[in-house]
Protein backbone atom coordinates (compact mmCIF):
# COMPACT_ATOMS: atom_id res chain seq x y z
CA UNK A 1 0.00 0.00 0.00
CA UNK A 2 1.59 3.59 -1.28
CA UNK A 3 2.30 6.03 1.97
CA UNK A 4 1.10 10.05 1.63
CA UNK A 5 3.97 11.79 0.05
CA UNK A 6 4.95 15.65 0.09
CA UNK A 7 3.87 15.22 -3.85
CA UNK A 8 0.29 13.66 -3.36
CA UNK A 9 -0.52 16.45 -1.44
CA UNK A 10 -2.13 19.37 -2.29
CA UNK A 11 -1.43 23.01 -1.54
CA UNK A 12 -3.53 24.99 0.50
CA UNK A 13 -5.27 26.55 -2.09
CA UNK A 14 -5.40 24.00 -4.76
CA UNK A 15 -7.53 21.95 -1.75
CA UNK A 16 -9.74 24.80 -0.96
CA UNK A 17 -10.86 24.85 -4.70
CA UNK A 18 -11.03 21.02 -4.87
CA UNK A 19 -12.16 20.08 -1.25
CA UNK A 20 -16.25 19.57 -2.34
CA UNK A 21 -14.88 17.22 -5.25
CA UNK A 22 -12.51 15.30 -3.13
CA UNK A 23 -15.35 15.27 0.11
CA UNK A 24 -17.35 13.38 -2.21
CA UNK A 25 -14.91 10.84 -3.64
CA UNK A 26 -14.22 10.05 0.15
CA UNK A 27 -17.43 9.96 1.30
CA UNK A 28 -18.10 7.34 -1.06
CA UNK A 29 -14.82 5.77 -1.05
CA UNK A 30 -15.11 5.28 2.56
CA UNK A 31 -18.82 3.33 1.93
CA UNK A 32 -16.29 0.46 1.17
CA UNK A 33 -14.55 0.24 4.25
CA UNK A 34 -17.11 1.30 7.12
CA UNK A 35 -18.41 -1.87 9.41
CA UNK A 36 -21.02 -0.64 12.42
CA UNK A 37 -20.55 -3.25 15.24
CA UNK A 38 -24.25 -3.12 17.00
CA UNK A 39 -25.55 0.37 17.73
CA UNK A 40 -22.35 1.89 19.13
CA UNK A 41 -19.01 1.04 17.57
CA UNK A 42 -18.06 1.48 13.80
CA UNK A 43 -14.72 0.44 12.66
CA UNK A 44 -13.18 2.74 9.28
CA UNK A 45 -10.86 0.48 7.41
CA UNK A 46 -8.20 3.31 6.53
CA UNK A 47 -6.06 3.26 3.20
CA UNK A 48 -3.75 5.69 1.26
CA UNK A 49 -6.82 7.71 0.31
CA UNK A 50 -8.85 8.20 3.69
CA UNK A 51 -5.44 8.90 5.25
CA UNK A 52 -4.89 11.36 2.38
CA UNK A 53 -7.96 12.83 3.02
CA UNK A 54 -7.08 13.70 7.02
CA UNK A 55 -4.08 15.26 6.17
CA UNK A 56 -5.24 17.85 4.09
CA UNK A 57 -7.79 18.22 6.45
CA UNK A 58 -5.23 18.91 9.18
CA UNK A 59 -3.27 21.12 7.12
CA UNK A 60 -6.38 22.85 5.91
CA UNK A 61 -7.65 23.38 9.80
CA UNK A 62 -4.43 24.26 11.67
CA UNK A 63 -3.28 26.27 8.34
CA UNK A 64 -0.04 24.21 7.76
CA UNK A 65 2.29 25.12 4.86
CA UNK A 66 5.72 24.77 6.01
CA UNK A 67 7.84 22.09 5.38
CA UNK A 68 8.49 20.64 9.00
CA UNK A 69 4.66 21.17 9.47
CA UNK A 70 3.66 18.82 6.42
CA UNK A 71 6.54 16.41 7.45
CA UNK A 72 5.51 16.37 10.50
CA UNK A 73 1.78 15.27 9.68
CA UNK A 74 3.04 12.19 7.02
CA UNK A 75 4.75 11.15 9.87
CA UNK A 76 1.83 11.14 12.09
CA UNK A 77 -0.83 9.81 9.87
CA UNK A 78 1.15 7.48 7.77
CA UNK A 79 1.79 4.91 9.81
CA UNK A 80 -1.92 4.07 9.77
CA UNK A 81 -2.17 2.88 6.34
CA UNK A 82 -2.36 -0.88 5.94
CA UNK A 83 1.12 -1.99 4.74
CA UNK A 84 0.54 -5.21 2.70
CA UNK A 85 0.45 -7.72 5.82
CA UNK A 86 -2.19 -6.04 8.00
CA UNK A 87 -5.91 -4.21 7.48
CA UNK A 88 -5.87 -1.31 10.32
CA UNK A 89 -9.02 0.93 11.15
CA UNK A 90 -9.86 3.68 13.48
CA UNK A 91 -12.25 1.84 15.55
CA UNK A 92 -15.36 5.04 17.09
CA UNK A 93 -17.29 4.49 20.36
CA UNK A 94 -20.60 6.39 19.70
CA UNK A 95 -22.86 7.43 22.42
CA UNK A 96 -24.77 10.78 22.33
CA UNK A 97 -25.60 10.93 25.51
CA UNK A 98 -22.58 12.77 27.65
CA UNK A 99 -23.44 10.83 30.74
CA UNK A 100 -23.83 7.39 28.73
CA UNK A 101 -20.61 7.85 27.21
CA UNK A 102 -19.13 8.31 30.54
CA UNK A 103 -20.73 5.20 32.05
CA UNK A 104 -20.05 3.08 29.36
CA UNK A 105 -16.57 4.26 28.40
CA UNK A 106 -16.09 2.99 32.15
CA UNK A 107 -17.58 -0.44 31.24
CA UNK A 108 -15.60 -0.83 27.96
CA UNK A 109 -12.39 -0.72 29.12
CA UNK A 110 -10.10 -3.07 26.97
CA UNK A 111 -12.50 -3.48 24.31
CA UNK A 112 -10.33 -2.01 21.79
CA UNK A 113 -8.07 -5.09 22.26
CA UNK A 114 -11.16 -7.54 21.77
CA UNK A 115 -12.17 -6.64 18.20
CA UNK A 116 -11.38 -9.19 15.73
CA UNK A 117 -11.40 -10.27 12.11
CA UNK A 118 -11.84 -13.34 10.82
CA UNK A 119 -11.14 -14.71 6.80
CA UNK A 120 -12.90 -18.28 6.39
CA UNK A 121 -11.04 -21.00 7.45
CA UNK A 122 -8.46 -19.01 9.66
CA UNK A 123 -8.49 -18.40 13.48
CA UNK A 124 -9.65 -14.99 14.35
CA UNK A 125 -6.92 -12.15 14.02
CA UNK A 126 -7.29 -9.87 17.38
CA UNK A 127 -6.09 -5.89 17.61
CA UNK A 128 -3.00 -4.67 18.14
CA UNK A 129 -4.25 -1.55 19.72
CA UNK A 130 -2.84 2.12 20.16
CA UNK A 131 0.80 2.09 18.76
CA UNK A 132 1.08 5.78 18.89
CA UNK A 133 -0.14 6.02 22.16
CA UNK A 134 -1.85 4.45 25.39
CA UNK A 135 -5.66 5.65 24.90
CA UNK A 136 -7.09 4.46 27.82
CA UNK A 137 -6.52 5.07 31.75
CA UNK A 138 -7.78 4.00 34.93
CA UNK A 139 -11.39 4.95 34.92
CA UNK A 140 -12.15 4.41 30.84
CA UNK A 141 -11.16 3.73 27.76
CA UNK A 142 -10.83 6.20 24.91
CA UNK A 143 -14.00 7.21 22.41
CA UNK A 144 -10.87 7.01 19.27
CA UNK A 145 -8.82 3.64 18.96
CA UNK A 146 -6.44 3.07 16.24
CA UNK A 147 -6.22 -1.05 15.23
CA UNK A 148 -4.21 -2.84 13.29
CA UNK A 149 -5.15 -6.70 12.02
CA UNK A 150 -1.99 -8.62 11.16
CA UNK A 151 -3.23 -11.26 9.24
CA UNK A 152 -0.71 -14.43 8.32
CA UNK A 153 0.29 -15.87 5.13
CA UNK A 154 -2.63 -18.26 4.64
CA UNK A 155 -5.25 -15.83 5.67
CA UNK A 156 -3.91 -13.02 2.96
CA UNK A 157 -3.91 -15.45 0.23
CA UNK A 158 -7.34 -16.61 0.95
CA UNK A 159 -8.93 -13.08 1.54
CA UNK A 160 -6.92 -12.36 -2.06
CA UNK A 161 -8.56 -15.67 -3.19
CA UNK A 162 -12.20 -14.39 -2.34
CA UNK A 163 -12.69 -15.73 0.94
CA UNK A 164 -15.34 -14.40 3.52
CA UNK A 165 -14.51 -12.15 5.82
CA UNK A 166 -16.34 -11.48 9.20
CA UNK A 167 -15.83 -8.40 11.72
CA UNK A 168 -16.50 -8.37 15.25
CA UNK A 169 -15.45 -7.30 19.15
CA UNK A 170 -16.50 -9.92 21.91
CA UNK A 171 -16.21 -7.76 24.57
CA UNK A 172 -17.98 -8.84 28.37
CA UNK A 173 -19.91 -5.08 28.42
CA UNK A 174 -20.17 -5.26 24.90
CA UNK A 175 -20.32 -7.90 21.73
CA UNK A 176 -21.13 -7.40 18.33
CA UNK A 177 -19.97 -9.07 14.72
CA UNK A 178 -20.82 -9.07 10.92
CA UNK A 179 -20.73 -12.46 9.73
CA UNK A 180 -19.56 -12.09 6.34
CA UNK A 181 -19.22 -8.45 5.43
CA UNK A 182 -20.66 -7.76 2.67
CA UNK A 183 -19.38 -8.51 -0.68
CA UNK A 184 -17.89 -5.15 -1.38
CA UNK A 185 -16.76 -3.91 2.01
CA UNK A 186 -14.85 -7.55 1.81
CA UNK A 187 -13.21 -6.67 -2.22
CA UNK A 188 -12.32 -2.89 -0.50
CA UNK A 189 -10.22 -4.89 2.47
CA UNK A 190 -9.01 -7.50 0.37
CA UNK A 191 -7.02 -4.82 -1.85
CA UNK A 192 -5.20 -3.59 0.96
CA UNK A 193 -3.12 -6.61 0.57
CA UNK A 194 0.21 -7.30 -1.37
Amino acid sequence: MPQVTRESLMTLETYARERPAFRRRIIDHKKHRTVHLGQHMTLLFEDELTIRYQIQEMLRIERIFEEDGIRHELEAYNPLIPDGSNLKATMLIEYDDADVRRRELAQLKGAEDRVWVQVAGSPRAYAIADEDLERENEQKTSSVHFLRFELDAAAAAALKGGAALSVGIDHPHYSASVEPLQQHVRDALAADLS
